[in-house]
């Protein structure tokens, strides 16, 4: 009797396999991209390229110091939501003639990133704050992470978010209380979102790090690291 005939034969379970649903590899590929890119656009241009809302707190920040807020933090509320309303329109253009939406985004991702690159390094707008090129290169940068989260929200709504950290942080911290009441059959399911959010604070926090050391080691070349990122997630997602 061959194995497929045989009722009772069943293959082991191959734990050590690597997962091949692209769902298990977005967390930690854009949420490290989305690090690099939010402590360089901070180092750089002080303001947050990917953590939109804590512009926010430094618009708020600033006006109750008495000084008028930089026009770039003033501008990334605005050009962050009508990047998002671009890449939204992109994505359903695309889901009418069939394919996913996840690579042409990826690949509008690097290539806004590939920008900031060209500008960081031509111009340096890092060392001169009150150039154009100061104020174009992190909406560029923002538009880039704009792309990456509407590409999150519309092809992996299940994933969790790769910058919002604070929404990660606490339901890792509840996943983890789940565990440990050893409630069923919360527990199982508490398991799989500590590994989400685990591994999408890891990757940002290892991007950030990454992203710091690069602009003290590389200046303005640091933007080459979320751009290799980039592309690499364009082959592995």
């Amino acid at each position: 009797m061959t194995k497929e005939s045989n009722p009772q034969h069943r293959e082991p379970p191959n734990l050590g396999a690597v997962p091949r649903d692209p769902e298990s590899r977005v967390p930690i590929v854009l949420s490290a991209i989305a690090g690099m890119v939010d402590v360089i656009g901070f180092l750089s241009f002080q303001l947050f390229t990917a953590h939109i809302t804590g512009n926010l707190v430094l618009i708020a920040a600033q006006l109750v110091s008495g000084g008028l807020p930089n026009i770039s933090v003033i501008l990334s509320i605005p050009v962050f939501a009508l990047a998002v309303v671009i890449a939204w329109l992109i994505a359903r253009e695309l889901s009418r003639r069939g394919p996913r939406s996840s690579k042409p985004l990826l690949l509008l991702q690097f290539l806004l990133l590939i920008c900031v690159l060209i500008i960081s390094v031509i111009f340096a707008p890092a060392q001169n704050p009150h150039e154009l090129m100061a104020v174009v290169a992190p909406m560029i940068a923002i538009s880039a992470m704009a792309t990456q989260f509407t590409l999150l929200r519309q092809e992996f709504p299940q994933s969790p978010s790769t910058a919002v950290m604070t929404g990660n942080l606490t339901n890792a911290v509840l996943s983890l209380m789940d565990i440990i009441s050893r409630r069923e059959p919360a527990s199982s399911e508490a398991s799989q979102r500590l590994k989400k959010t685990a591994i999408a604070l890891g990757g940002f926090f290892g991007g950030c790090i990454t992203g710091a050391l690069a602009v003290l080691l590389l200046g303005n070349w640091s933007w080459s690291l979320p751009v290799i990122l980039a592309g690499m997630a364009i082959v592995v997602l």
